[in-house]
């Protein structure tokens, strides 16, 4: 490994979110990218990895507002749009988790990670007999036996 130059600590010692923000280290990552004074347009890419580093860092507020724009610029894409749901759900837009969730299930019937997903997150809303058949079928896909839960 090699040292950082400073004090003679590592590099990867020092997490992101220690005193500067995880999207400020994306977005930096970026600064010089047009040449110095231009502008750089982000791209869904670069959204995606900044909206990652927010989650993260339990900015899940942060991370929603990037990836939904995430989302509806790249709408068949399952991981940013399974991200959002996540960070919804983190932040407490259960319904909008739910709406994510059930869209990944519509395309990707048997997404386990949704299915189990949906089913804690009606939960959470007290909706136990609706999330009971959604938990069941998430145990199925994993292999997860009755009663094991």
């Amino acid at each position: 490994m090699t040292t950082n130059g400073f004090d003679g600590h590592f590099a990867n010692e020092y997490p992101a979110h220690d005193g500067v923000a995880p999207d400020r280290w994306a977005s930096a990552l970026h600064l010089f990218d047009n040449g110095a004074g231009v502008a750089h347009e982000e791209t869904a890419l670069e959204r995606w990895e900044r909206a990652g580093l927010l989650f993260d860092a339990k900015d899940y507020i942060g991370a929603a507002r990037l990836l939904a724009d995430v989302v509806e610029e790249a709408p068949e894409q399952t991981g940013p749009r399974l991200l959002l749901a996540r960070a919804y759900y983190h932040s407490a837009q259960l319904r909008r988790a739910e709406e994510q969730l059930r869209l990944i299930i519509d395309r990707d019937p048997v997404e386990h990670y949704a299915h189990l997903m949906l089913g804690r997150t009606l939960e959470r809303q007290g909706r136990r007999d609706e999330a009971a058949p959604w938990l069941r079928m998430a145990a199925a896909f994993s292999g997860e036996l009755p009663g094991e839960r």
